[in-house]
């Protein structure tokens, strides 16, 4: 069965899931509405504010749509010291004027208890970044009829999906903005351009691919078609939709670039991630006090600079704020969501 049949999609656009709020339920239904499939990146949500988010949607639109959580990568046991970046980020806050920042307590991994969210609300499709769900996840969620993409970087973990059972596979290039969902090898070893990556996974795998990385408009999305993939989907260019829950200072940010002028950084969650280059980055990456590395693993870095992140949002302080973009952000137009999917097709 072709891909868009699977999913039920009129067009083979995706919404990329943006996490922490881009990824609104107005957002998500305005894509499915419009033909394609919206996706609501929920990894951050508690399981009541995934499944209240769930329904909401439904409320929204009778169109299929995709919720997505992370999947792995998840480690707060035997962490090093917090104290280098709580120096650090000490006097960013005393600059935005907030409580200064706390070390973070270890927590358990939220993807077991959002899992029977997902089982009990039944989204029609499920996707994940980061891992691999076990093969009890995998089986439960296939006995309830949700379609299941996982998401590779590299060949080696696009085969590792394969045998796990997924329906499908983003093939997550270099130039996408946001989190690497990075899972074998190290993420300076799985840096793939995306139509590259494309053509390699469609050659290694029996299941549809899906293009993500650097997709803005409708060329880009002809050329991830022609390498192979049957849908492709686009994060960045939705971002600044009316519809998206980014904040505006990210918005501006996005629309006022006139090149590349991202990269990938550990410093605001500890996990690579590409964003447009600001302060914070050029103020974390490849410091150290007292010779200690000063970036925590994810999520406890993630933890740390939340409270940092949300004051630069409510302030519009660009510099402190994880501004996640992919490498085409020049091109990004701002335009309602149901408007930028007819425009992607022509």
């Amino acid at each position: 069965m072709e891909l868009p049949k699977l999913l039920g999609i009129e067009y083979p656009i995706i919404q990329g899931p943006m996490g922490g709020g881009p990824s609104t339920p107005e957002l998500v239904a305005g894509v499915s509405n419009a033909g394609g499939l919206g996706s609501l990146g929920a990894a951050y949500l508690t399981p009541d504010q995934l499944r209240d988010t769930i329904r909401r949607i439904r409320a929204l639109t009778s169109r299929p749509f995709n919720v997505n959580l992370f999947a792995g990568g998840w480690s707060t046991a035997g962490a090093p010291d917090a104290g280098p970046m709580l120096e650090l980020l000490s006097e960013i806050h005393q600059k935005l004027g907030i409580a200064p920042p706390l070390a973070p307590k270890p927590w358990p991994d939220p993807f077991p208890a959002q899992l029977e969210v997902l089982l009990d609300e039944r989204p029609p499709i499920f996707s994940f970044t980061f891992g691999v769900p076990d093969r009890d996840a995998i089986v439960r969620l296939k006995s309830r009829g949700i379609t299941i993409i996982g998401t590779a970087t590299t060949v080696a973990e696009a085969r590792c999906l394969e045998q796990s059972g997924v329906d499908a596979i983003f093939a997550q290039g270099a130039e996408a903005g946001a989190h690497r969902g990075t899972f074998v090898a190290s993420f300076e070893l799985s840096m793939v351009p995306t139509f590259e990556l494309v053509r390699a996974v469609v050659e290694a795998v029996q299941i549809p691919v899906i293009a993500t990385g650097g997709i803005m408009d409708a060329r880009d999305v002809q050329s991830a078609l022609n390498a192979g993939a049957s849908v492709a989907s686009l994060g960045t260019a939705f971002l600044v939709c009316p519809e998206s829950g980014a904040p505006e200072v990210h918005k501006r940010a996005i629309l006022s670039q006139s090149s590349d002028t991202t990269a990938v950084t550990r410093a605001f969650s500890g996990r690579p991630a590409r964003g447009i280059k600001n302060a914070f980055m050029a103020i974390v990456e490849g410091t150290a006090v007292d010779g200690k590395e000063t970036i925590m693993p994810y999520p406890l870095q993630n933890a740390l600079t939340r409270p940092m992140r949300t004051a630069a949002a409510q302030q519009g302080l660009a510099d402190y704020l994880s501004l996640w973009a992919g490498q085409g952000v020049a091109r990004a137009r701002a335009m309602p969501a149901g408007e930028l999917v007819a425009r992607l097709l022509t």
